[in-house]
């Protein structure tokens, strides 16, 4: 018994371990607002905020957060909204950090000694720009123009170049990342005020001399350094929106406007983030498909790939005709096998799973067929959406089932094609034509002697 004991206790010790090397951070605040609205704590993804909590504030505006931070960083706390940087205000968080503030209607203070050397820095820079942060983010609360807000933009960029000395915190990582902060958000106000309205705008002309610094050959080389800024997209748009100003380059819209935009972008990843931005604003599948033919090779990292297949999918008519999705997945051998790849043959795919009761059931009916197409240009794909977990129950089944065709294998019910297509059960079978053209997105199943009739029509159809 009390070797048991021992034992579960040892269990208990090494299961909470990971907790323990992982600190939460903590805190605890007070909104001095007359409107008690919710207070909402974002982390930053790819250089826009994402609400991960909100707290209630109590009958005496009291509220809080503890919360496990997935990185060390910049996270916001405020009132606002996860689109308006205004009433939202930036820090800094490692595990087992505490912050204690108070925020009105305009600003906020911290309170007591327990905050971190790096937030009590945060805390003194927001007091220097709190003048520019007034008239550029909060211009509906603020009445300035450029005749008064471009000389204190200039005071406080001059004083904003020896803000850090004196101030290290001992944490290299922030003091490293404080500079680039203090670059981002003087741009981000410099550009905010002239992308507002105002009831006087100047000319390029007019402008004063720290526009000139504002390329985005500056601030765009590495997509990086503009992910881990609150708000580094936003502000990234608005250097594109002020470097063509200043080099005269006229609006225009559509793909000339994009393509205008595009130049003053230098890092290819970014340049995809802004190809996006501008898929969401299309109506029609057509537009879109003209705006990826041109600029889709921009659409480079995973995430992109994904909100891109989000924007495309509302757009989709999957009418016969249309082009199919370009998928590629590794077969049982790990090589990739594209639709691209396949251009020349009529194509069949099963999308189907592992567990799948009626996919089992179409598998005697799948090799039957597979023999009648023998010597026809036909491919049979078979797409398993089985979990990674399971990939090799999927292995398994393809040898002792002796299954045929091409076996690919997609990881997952949620997968791009399943998503594209809206597969929403299985099993499903679509077929594509030579051209790589829909045919059908839903055609009837192996044990339908339809199937291998409209595979045969498609053969001899006139392309």
């Amino acid at each position: 018994m009390i070797l048991k004991k021992i034992y579960s206790s040892a269990m208990l010790l090494l299961a909470t371990l990971p907790l323990l090397a992982q600190l939460p951070v903590e805190i605890n605040g007070q909104l001095n607002k007359e409107r008690k609205s919710p207070l909402k704590l974002f982390k930053i993804v790819e250089g826009k905020p994402l609400e991960i909590a909100v707290s209630t504030p109590g009958d005496k505006g009291r509220f809080g957060f503890l919360f496990y931070p997935e990185y060390e960083g910049f996270y916001l706390v405020g009132t606002g909204a996860i689109n308006n940087p205004a009433d939202s205000y930036k820090f800094y968080f490692k595990p087992g950090d505490k912050l204690s503030l108070s925020i009105s209607d305009s600003s906020y203070v911290l309170n007591g000694n327990r905050n971190s050397k790096e937030n009590v820095v945060m805390a003194q820079w927001h007091d220097l720009v709190f003048p520019l942060e007034q008239k550029s983010i909060n211009f509906f609360r603020v009445n300035s123009t450029f005749i008064d807000f471009f000389p204190e933009l200039e005071d406080i960029v001059a004083k904003s170049k020896i803000f850090l000395n004196g101030k290290k915190t001992g944490n290299a990582k922030f003091d490293k990342v404080m500079i680039e902060n203090i670059k981002w958000d003087m741009a981000h106000y410099a550009v905010s005020f002239l992308n507002t309205p105002r009831t006087a705008h100047p000319s390029v002309e007019e402008y004063s001399p720290y526009y000139t610094t504002l390329t985005t050959q500056g601030f765009a080389k590495n997509a990086l350094e503009v992910y881990q800024q609150p708000w580094g997209a936003r502000i990234l748009a608005g250097l594109v929106m002020v470097n063509m100003r200043l080099q005269n380059v006229k609006f225009t819209p559509g793909l000339e406007g994009l393509k205008n935009a595009l130049s003053f972008i230098p890092n290819d990843t970014l340049k995809g983030d802004a190809v996006l931005e501008n898929a969401m604003r299309y109506k029609n599948y057509t537009d879109y498909k003209e705006l990826m033919e041109v600029y889709g090779k921009y659409i480079l990292t995973a995430a992109q790939k994904k909100r891109n297949l989000d924007i495309a999918t509302p757009l989709l008519t999957l009418k016969p005709g249309d082009d199919a999705y370009a998928f590629a997945y590794p077969d049982k051998e790990g090589k990739t096998v594209s639709m691209a790849s396949l251009r020349g043959k009529v194509v069949l795919v099963d999308v189907w799973a592992t567990w799948c009761g009626p996919c089992k059931a179409e598998i005697p009916h799948l090799k039957k067929l597979e023999k009648e197409m023998e010597g026809k240009d036909v491919e049979i794909i078979s797409l398993s959406t089985d979990a990674l977990k399971d990939k090799e129950k999927w292995l398994k089944m393809i040898k002792d089932e002796n299954l045929g065709g091409t076996q690919l294998f997609a990881g997952g019910p949620g997968n791009e094609f399943s998503q594209y297509y809206k597969v929403n059960s299985i099993p499903r079978f679509l077929v594509f034509d030579q051209k790589g053209k829909i045919v059908s997105v839903d055609s009837p199943r192996p044990s339908n002697p339809a199937l291998k009739a409209l595979l045969e029509k498609t053969l001899t159809a006139k392309q």
